[in-house]
């Protein structure tokens, strides 16, 4: 038997960082494969289903991994010769996890019930603490990782409030019709544009105009705890008092604002912008302030050519004590702000 094919064009594919598993004792009860994975991804563990593999030799991959990161999306590609069990352990992953099937079948078990993906039917879950996921021999497998917090901040500008419970997605999808197939056919564009070094993905703003497009998607073709709100609640447009109190807040957030100087670009009273914000926003403009502040935080985090520390970063956006930092950008984005340089330091590592 050999590894299942993925068929994604090999140009793309080299902008991936790649994983091949030759011996199976890696992929034993310690898994040491989950070492080699970046380091937001250590709460997963591999293990291959029949045991009595692991006293066998190889000389060509049992299993290949491939992994590109961009921006509050990352693509995975797995394909196992042998049916491989994944469990998800630690405080779980912040993200959604939205799959398909190239070959075999994948199930995922989640609070008690187990949903199995194939052929044009796939999954989509969060990653909690305790999922596991069984694969078939000769699978492969094509998972889009979306964070959390990017799905939800979406939510909540589609509801024009705050979202009150865990975005929750029926995890059972077919890729074959509806919104679905676009959101889909959107993945597979954006992975013919990583065969491009001047495509998509090396445009920042194209690659931000498309992640909206691809939350949107998600958000409106995939049944969630969410869906009927969004598709019968007739909710009032944003004012442009709202509109322009954000602009204005993400525009100068590196800066000294006072509430008078957010309500003068608004053009309106304080009082009516913090009217405005509680009625469309849920929350109000100081706190929207400190949002967007971290937001713009986490953004230059991300950037591949940040000189300054963590701490240097936050001071520029207003957080001079360390500790209330830490624990307001744990509550937004459910990490700490280390866990984003980890990854950074290992996507520019010459480990494959």
């Amino acid at each position: 038997m050999t590894v299942a094919t993925v068929p994604v064009n090999p140009e793309a594919l080299r902008s991936f960082q790649i994983i091949n598993v030759l011996d199976p004792r890696e992929m034993d009860t310690n898994s040491m494969v989950s070492s080699r994975l970046p380091a937001d991804s250590v709460v997963f563990h591999y293990h291959l289903r029949d045991r009595a593999l692991l006293r066998s030799r190889f000389e060509s991959p049992i299993t290949i991994m491939t992994m590109r990161q961009l921006g509050d999306m990352s693509i995975c590609h797995v394909a196992d010769r042998f049916g491989t069990e994944i469990d998800i352990g630690g405080d779980g992953i912040r993200r959604y996890c939205f799959n398909a099937m190239f070959g075999g079948r994948k199930t995922l078990i989640q609070n008690g019930k187990e949903t199995t993906a194939c052929d044009h039917r796939g999954l989509v879950y969060r990653g909690l603490p305790g999922t596991r996921v069984l694969t078939s021999d000769g699978n492969a497998r094509q998972n889009l990782w979306i964070e959390a917090s990017a799905l939800e901040r979406a939510l909540e500008a589609m509801l024009g409030a705050q979202s009150r419970e865990p975005l929750d997605f029926e995890p059972d999808v077919d890729w074959s019709r509806g919104l679905a197939a676009s959101l889909k056919g959107q993945i597979d564009f954006l992975m013919r544009e990583l065969a491009r070094s001047d495509g998509v993905a090396a445009n920042p703003v194209a690659l931000a105009s498309l992640t909206d497009l691809m939350l949107s998607l998600a958000l409106r073709g995939l049944p969630h705890n969410y869906s009927e709100r969004l598709a019968n609640a007739h909710w009032s447009a944003v004012p442009a008092y709202v509109r322009r109190a954000e602009e204005f807040m993400r525009a100068s957030a590196a800066g000294p604002i006072r509430m008078e100087h957010v309500a003068r670009a608004a053009g309106c009273s304080i009082r009516t912008l913090s009217a405005v914000f509680r009625r469309f926003r849920d929350t109000t403009p100081l706190a929207a302030l400190h949002a967007i502040r971290l937001d713009q935080v986490r953004a230059e985090l991300k950037c591949e050519s940040m000189n300054a520390s963590v701490a240097e970063i936050a001071r520029c956006y207003g957080f001079t004590n360390t500790g209330r930092f830490v624990a307001a950008y744990r509550r937004r984005f459910g990490e700490s702000p280390s866990a984003i340089t980890r990854r950074d330091a290992w996507s520019l590592s010459p480990r494959e």
